[in-house]
């Protein structure tokens, strides 16, 4: 959604969006004085590495943390995907990098090829939909881009890329539900794992010349069997929320639903862009109808402005940060904003994936303004 852009431009035209956007009646936008909760526990600030692999691609998107050691992938290190070439055209990036606790750096895939007979509608611009399955299966999002960086006229456009331990694709998950995938969550449960997804386009109401600018796209459950010898393997796909907005934007790309995070009851919450709110999509394991995005709102405006990634820290808030002024939100479960912290200051246009360190009292995120893996810890 974001590219190396830090300037005054890039702000303001995120911030049309954001004073338009206005609290929905019952979602709260209070914030308690000082920096409490999670955030007011950070104080050390480090930069871990850059992002910049040997081909030059920047634009650090996905961050994801790997939970066990397996072929290339060393448990604690930090996979980041990169959206954008050296030419820093959007939407055209195909690294993954994986940084170590100690900062020490190496490319761990790319994505350039696929397997003959896989395909990925309109090519590969890794997004951060990025997350490590059991097995060491590593899936990532792509939303490609035309030339000069516009948005892809197929629908559906972009799929999942599922790559091995050794960070070599093997297969794609592509359908008409998995629309330029934007963000991630997953969760497992013994031999299956729930992916949710964030659809960045779809539902196209509007084009220009045949390529698409505004319409309401999906979050979807992709439901998959799992096995250690062999790559996942799709067995369902379920829309579980519906009429997401999305709108092209120079600068940003796409406004739309980013942000994805699973609680621990099954709820999943979804933070918007475009519109300012985070919502909550209650049974998101099991559900087999849309919730309304409308109906699911439980925090609108307040400090929120242009919210991006999303992730559930370990007091079981919600750690949401802003594309408009480089400051995290956190926010409980019921949706009151309890905290802002500034994690970059004059850093409108740098935030985008973040995770919890793998103890569960740090913070991991990218900074697209330097193109490297930031640090804030207690």
């Amino acid at each position: 959604m974001r590219f190396r852009n830090t300037s005054a431009a890039f702000a303001a035209a995120l911030g049309l969006v954001a004073a338009a956007s206005l609290p929905v009646p019952g979602a709260s936008a209070a914030i308690a004085p000082g920096i409490a909760g999670f955030l007011g526990g950070l104080h050390a600030f480090s930069q871990l590495a850059s992002t910049v692999p040997a081909n030059g691609d920047v634009n650090p998107y996905g961050v994801a943390i790997v939970p066990t050691s397996l072929g290339r992938l060393t448990a604690g290190d930090t996979l980041v995907s990169n959206f954008n070439d050296k030419a820093n055209v959007q939407g055209t990036g195909t690294t993954i990098v994986e940084i170590s606790p100690t900062g020490s750096r190496e490319l761990f895939a790319q994505v350039s090829k696929l397997p003959a007979g896989q395909q990925c509608p309109g090519g590969s611009g890794l997004t951060t939909a990025l997350g490590v399955l059991p097995g060491g299966w590593v899936v990532v999002g792509s939303l490609p881009t035309a030339r000069g960086g516009k948005l892809p006229s197929m629908d559906p456009a972009g799929c999942l890329i599922l790559l091995n331990d050794q960070g070599a694709p093997v297969e794609t998950i592509t359908n008409k539900d998995i629309v330029a995938p934007w963000d991630l969550a997953i969760k497992v449960s013994g031999a299956s794992a729930e992916l949710f997804v964030s659809d960045a386009l779809g539902g196209n109401t509007s084009t220009d010349d045949g390529v698409p600018f505004a319409g309401n796209c999906a979050v979807v459950r992709i439901d998959l069997a799992l096995s250690a010898a062999s790559p996942p393997v799709l067995t369902g796909t379920t829309v579980v929320g519906k009429d997401f907005p999305w709108q092209a934007n120079k600068a940003a790309l796409v406004l739309a639903p980013t942000g994805l995070a699973l609680g621990g009851n099954g709820t999943l919450y979804v933070d918007d862009s475009e519109t300012n709110k985070v919502s909550a999509i209650s049974g998101a394991l099991t559900r087999t109808s849309a919730a309304k995005a409308s109906a699911t709102v439980i925090s609108s405006g307040g400090a929120l402005d242009a919210p991006l990634g999303m992730t559930v820290v370990a007091n079981g808030d919600l750690v949401v940060v802003n594309g408009n002024n480089g400051n995290a939100v956190e926010v409980n479960p019921s949706g009151k904003q309890v905290a802002t912290k500034t994690l970059l200051k004059n850093g409108a246009g740098d935030l985008f994936g973040l995770a919890p360190t793998q103890t569960g009292d740090g913070l991991l995120f990218v900074n697209d303004g330097t193109n490297a893996l930031d640090l804030y810890k207690p």
